[in-house]
């Protein structure tokens, strides 16, 4: 059986960091306010009390961006 991936959400988060990387590249953005984003972001979803009964994708959504954080994959490292 074939698995069934979520094309919108993995196109949404390539962009995304794609977006980070060139704001960063164009020293637009530093690397800690990128890092600050990505850890806003994985606090909002961490924080959730899951009362729209989405607790375990707001686990696995914060797990995936600290994920990132810790690999790397939002800047450059120079």
């Amino acid at each position: 059986m074939s698995e069934t991936h979520d094309v919108p959400g993995t196109a949404a988060l390539a962009i995304c960091e794609s977006l980070l990387l060139a704001l960063n590249d164009r020293n637009i953005l530093p690397e800690h306010e990128i890092l600050g984003i990505l850890r806003d972001a994985a606090a909002a979803h961490s924080n959730d009390t899951g009362a729209d009964g989405q607790a375990e994708l707001h686990e696995a959504v914060a797990a995936l961006i600290n994920g990132i954080i810790l690999g790397g994959n939002s800047v450059r490292r120079r």
